[in-house]
């Protein structure tokens, strides 16, 4: 699925975009965008797909997403009542205010921190979702304290989660551009295809035992099991929309659906039948 670059236009008289329940459950909308975004829902379960992150949330989340990072409309196949908040901001919203005050320390460190994008958990998801659903009822004057004030709750908590996804331009694809986009072509054009690293290797025009140990450097991972990882994220987008197991095992390149069972409960740390319940 190719990612789409969104175009945000800030609200009028605002230095922030507020955007409510977008309807877009019937469509796959994988998608970036330059600004932060800071996303409340309500609705009995539905999909988070967050950069290289691939699970479902139950009742309610609260998310706050890095700015380049690709992800999933939150409501894609919610078929049962759904409400959303939305603030989608600039690292600069604020202007200088943000960068040079220091009574906005807390709000930057988080926001650094959120590149690799954060989910909120427990009381301060509770205390928080409220207050972002009663911001279309203000002013934008108010609209703009609340959100500091909400932002300043959001810094002082320790209820969260880093799922540290990676920005569609990541340190590894500035600093080897070449070399990695070569890859993820190749990958992406032949995942369906037996495991070779020759041919892999061959796009870097390097040896085999070169082109491990660079790769190695480069990512943390072996190419065999960047594969398997790609393989197993395409496979849940396959059940998120709906595919049986054998038929996302055999869409994503597993030759049997026992390795493929085995690879994905290495991968996940469940079976493929009880992932997403």
């Amino acid at each position: 699925m190719k990612i789409l670059l969104e175009n945000i236009q800030k609200d009028e008289d605002s230095s922030f975009k507020l955007l409510l329940t977008p309807g877009l459950n019937d469509v796959y909308y994988w998608h970036f965008h330059p600004e932060f975004e800071l996303l409340y829902v309500e609705a009995d379960r539905g999909p988070r797909q967050i950069g290289d992150h691939v699970t479902f949330y139950e009742g309610s989340d609260l998310v706050l997403i890095g700015p380049h990072t690709p992800h999933l409309n939150f409501d894609y196949g919610v078929n049962t009542p759904i409400d959303q908040t939305i603030i989608q901001l600039n690292e600069d919203f604020l202007g200088s205010a943000l960068t040079q005050s220091p009574e906005m320390k807390k709000i930057r460190l988080m926001m650094e921190k959120a590149r690799g994008s954060l989910v909120f958990t427990g009381s301060i998801k509770a205390q928080v979702g409220p207050l972002l659903q009663a911001l279309p009822q203000k002013n934008k004057f108010d609209q703009l304290l609340e959100l500091l004030k909400i932002l300043q709750l959001l810094a002082s908590s320790t209820e969260y989660l880093e799922l540290d996804a990676k920005p569609y331009s990541s340190e590894i694809l500035q600093k080897h551009q070449r070399r990695m986009e070569l890859l993820y072509r190749h990958v992406e054009a032949h995942y369906l295809e037996p495991i070779e690293v020759q041919a892999a290797a061959d796009c870097w025009h390097l040896s085999v035992p070169a082109f491990c140990r660079t790769f190695k450097k480069l990512t943390g991972n072996t190419y065999t099991h960047f594969v398997l990882n790609y393989r197993i994220n395409q496979a849940k987008k396959l059940l998120m929309q709906g595919s049986t197991v054998t038929e996302a095992a055999f869409d994503t390149g597993f030759e049997s659906l026992s390795y493929f069972n085995r690879v994905f409960k290495k991968i996940e740390g469940v079976t493929p039948g009880n992932w997403g319940r």
